[in-house]
Order: C-alpha cells, then structure tokens, then sequence
C-alpha cells in the first residue's frame, strides 16, 4: 500500500519535489517575502473562506456550508494559526511552536472534515489569495500553491485511512492501534 505522502502526490497530482520546493535553498520564502506579507495572505485566504457558506461534501450524509467546516475557530486565530504556522515552516521564527507546540497538522486538523472536496474548495480559496497579494511573486505563488495543494491532500488522505482503519478494527485493538496509527502520522509515515 502506498504511503500517505505517496497517496497525496497522487491525488494532488503534486509530485514531492514539487510539494516541497518550498525547502529549495533558492526558494528562502521567508527571508525573500517576510513576515508579513504572510500574514496578509492568511488574512486574505481566510477572509474568503468565511465568505463561503456555498455547500461541500465534508465527509456526512449531507453537504455543509464550506464555511462551517471552520466554525469551531474565529477567523482571527485561524489568520494567525495559519500565518505562524507557514512562517515557522519557511524558517522563519517559531512563533507558532512557541504557542502552541509541536505543530502536528494531522492532530491539529483532527476535528475538521478534511475530504478531497474541501481541500479542493481550500485550494480555490488560497490560489485567489496567492494572486491578491502582490508581494508574492509568480515562483513563490507557485511554490506555495503546490506545498498547500499537497498537504490539503495529504490530510484528506490521513483522515481517510485512519477512518478506514477504525472501521477495520475491532473496538478492543483500536486503542492500539490508534497509538501506532499517532505516532507514525506524527513520523510523517
């Protein structure tokens, strides 16, 4: 069985390389934009997907507004999750680690439908936000675009699989196996 960041290049339709330009030693994302330019994408993403109440299949029986899917957060923290979040990640200061810890996306992202759906629907959102911010450049905006792409995937993907996996296993394993599932979607595996 392919792994999850195999299964996110594949139905991203991002390679890794591509995924994770964002590290190439000519990229310097963060040193190049700075710090708040990312904090002006993040409000311009978000600012749209609180617009959104036009409705995505988020993983129930019926479709929800896509803007619901967030409701459990204010806009402002997600703003600020996201900008500190994606500054740490480009080497920037570890704002993010520092107020929150480790930044484990798949726990973090745990309590949000994640389905190929709304990391679609996401991704329409942040390719309009990479083009609303002028500071970001054609091959930043590229860059960011496939790294965010792919990780919207790789986390529809997760969530996927360990639904699979709590469906497969009988309640008495699933503790288990829901600590090794932990440790090896925190190992990146």
């Amino acid at each position: 069985m392919p792994s999850l960041p195999e299964l996110a290049c594949e139905r991203s339709g991002v390679t890794a390389d591509k995924a994770f330009a964002i590290d190439d030693e000519d990229a310097k994302l963060y040193d190049k934009l700075g710090q708040d330019t990312f904090v002006k994408l993040s409000t311009e993403f978000y600012n749209r997907v609180y617009d959104d109440s036009e409705p995505v299949d988020a993983g129930g029986s019926q479709p929800v507004p896509f803007n619901s899917i967030f409701s459990k957060f204010t806009k402002e923290s997600a703003i600020r999750n996201q900008y500190e979040f994606v500054i740490q990640r480009l080497g920037g200061p570890p704002l993010y680690s520092q107020r929150k810890g480790h930044p484990a996306l798949m726990a973090r992202h745990s309590q949000l439908p994640c389905t190929e759906a709304s990391a679609e629907r996401y991704m329409v959102h942040m390719g309009e936000a990479l083009k609303a911010v002028p500071e970001i450049d054609g091959d930043a905006a590229e860059r960011l675009y496939n790294y965010f792409r792919h990780t919207c995937f790789f986390l529809a993907v997760g969530q996927e699989v360990m639904q699979q996996r709590r469906v497969q296993w009988p309640p008495q394993q699933q503790g288990q196996h829901q600590q090794q599932a932990q440790a090896a979607e925190q190992m990146g595996q």
